[in-house]
């Protein structure tokens, strides 16, 4: 009988399992959605209504979030709080506001936001998603490093006019005949980091090399798809098939090719003769061989790579292709650039000096910066400390979006925000002029490291195109798509261009 009744009881237990399961789950919820509810406060920054749970996101643009932000700050005002599904956020508009924040509040607005996705690629190694000591230790070694190998100087000003060549050869070899520019340009750019990080360059026929560039454009593509932004809010999706699995697996390739290089380069180390970036970091590394707590580890290293590799070619070589799209949709401008190149070059080589003699290319390569809008959203920050900002109490932990497109589209800092207009950048007698809003690399503590670099290569590989070929869209087709796809990064659609070479 005990027996029985044992077992009659377990059946009886076994058979409320799933309503226990479900009242724990419910009272878990509404304790969430309590604390989060009491997780207010009164002075904290305004912003629309939200529902429990998914927050804001039936009002956001998944595809392209910060036309919504954009929209949004008109209502609520340059400092605004976004839910984004039980997250809540502050989003950060205009010129005045962003500046504010990420140079006078410096240190207060420091720190990398963290994303889901960006922990699994990366697992808060390298230098573009990781935090405190760490970020500060690979941040001043990638910087003096880079410095070390030319990074600003005539020695990558030489890398970059070589590459020139190789770039000129290969659109001289469509012979005036459409073709897609997306993978040369990505190899070309590509090259000048390449020859950093490993000490030489690549052939643009490479199999490896072109599977890497195709791994990164992949995922620069994927990180921006709605599905990885609705993982990043909901982590349980992870669960589910989907484009934020591929990243994984894309980074996971990468690391490999990059763990293969740099064994190849310990076996070959001359501590006294460092060729690249790498033998830098395993010199580096071998000093510190006794400190247990050293960032000079195999992990840093093939993150720090990685991150270099990424964001040395797809910023410079997507506002490339914006460049000569314009070009294309504005043909008298470059008819412009083209005569001012004629005048102040000729046909020798274009270098980095030429362009405080030539105000109007200047201008154009800003415009195309500042009118491409190449990352949008930037990349996310988090408040270090408890800050009172613009009068608004944000608490340490924040995620803060510094809205860029906001920045560079600010109408009281630029005249026709909307328009492709270089004379934003000029004054009244043609002069170039600086802008501070001009922030397509951010600022602050997190600019952009490889800012120098890119300037450079911006107007060496812009005006040695334009010095040797018209650009034209090709025959049958009547205009120029300035539309963009869906991606981490403002990237124009893929689409065929001419070259053609002049007389």
């Amino acid at each position: 009988m005990l027996v029985f009744a044992a077992a009659t009881a377990m059946d009886f237990e076994l058979s409320l399992a799933p309503y226990f399961v479900l009242i724990l789950t419910l009272l878990y919820i509404l304790r969430i959605l309590k604390s989060w509810d009491n997780s207010n406060t009164d002075n904290f920054p305004p912003g629309p209504r939200y529902w429990p749970l998914i927050g804001n996101l039936h009002i956001l643009n998944l595809k392209k979030p910060q036309q919504t932000y954009l929209e949004l700050a008109k209502k609520y005002g340059p400092v605004f709080t976004f839910h984004m599904g039980m997250k809540r956020i502050v989003v950060l508009a205009g010129y005045e506001t962003v500046r504010d924040a990420l140079v006078n509040h410096a240190e207060e607005f420091g720190e990398r936001g963290r994303l889901k996705i960006f922990h699994d690629m990366d697992k808060e190694m390298g230098i573009l998603f990781s935090h405190g000591e760490n970020w500060r230790t690979m941040r001043r070694f990638t910087l003096s490093t880079l410095r070390d190998f030319g990074m600003g100087k005539s020695t990558i000003e030489e890398k970059i006019i070589a590459e020139c060549v190789h770039l000129h050869n290969e659109f001289a070899s469509t012979k005036g005949k459409p073709f897609d520019n997306m993978m040369i340009l990505n190899a070309s750019v590509a090259n000048i980091i390449v020859s950093i990080l490993l000490g030489y360059r690549m052939d643009y026929d490479d199999p490896q090399f072109k599977r890497l560039l195709s791994l990164i454009n992949e995922n620069v593509r994927l990180a921006g798809m709605p599905m990885v932004s609705l993982y990043n809010i909901f982590p349980f999706l992870g669960l589910l098939p989907g484009s934020h699995k591929t990243i994984v697996k894309n980074v996971k390739e990468q690391c490999e090719f990059i763990t293969k290089t740099f064994v190849e380069h310990l076996r070959n180390l001359d501590e006294n003769d460092q060729r690249s970036f790498i033998d830098a970091f395993l010199v580096k590394q071998k000093e510190e061989a006794g400190n247990s707590q050293s960032y000079f580890h195999n992990g840093n290293l093939t993150r720090v790579v990685r991150n270099l590799f990424t964001a040395g070619m797809e910023t410079t070589s997507t506002t490339l292709r914006w460049g000569l799209l314009l070009m294309i949709k504005y043909p008298k401008i470059q008819e412009k650039v083209q005569e001012e190149i004629s005048r102040v070059i000729g046909s020798a080589q274009p270098m980095y000096s030429h362009r405080g003699q030539m105000p109007f290319t200047n201008a154009v390569i800003h415009e195309i910066q500042r009118f491409a809008d190449i990352v949008p959203l930037n990349l996310g920050h988090e408040t270090t400390k408890d800050v009172t900002f613009k009068g608004y109490f944000i608490p340490k932990g924040t995620y803060i979006i510094p809205l860029l497109s906001s920045v560079l589209r600010d109408k009281t800092q630029f005249e026709n925000p909307e328009d492709f207009d270089p004379t934003h950048f000029l004054d009244a007698s043609g002069n170039f002029i600086k802008k501070d809003a001009f922030m397509p690399f951010s600022a602050g503590r997190r600019v952009c490291a490889g800012e120098t670099l890119a300037k450079m290569e911006l107007f060496i590989f812009f005006t040695s195109l334009l010095q040797n070929f018209t650009f034209r869209l090709p025959p049958g087709v009547t205009d120029v798509d300035l539309s963009s796809v869906v991606g981490l990064t403002n990237a124009p659609k893929q689409q065929m261009i001419c070259a053609l070479p002049r007389l």
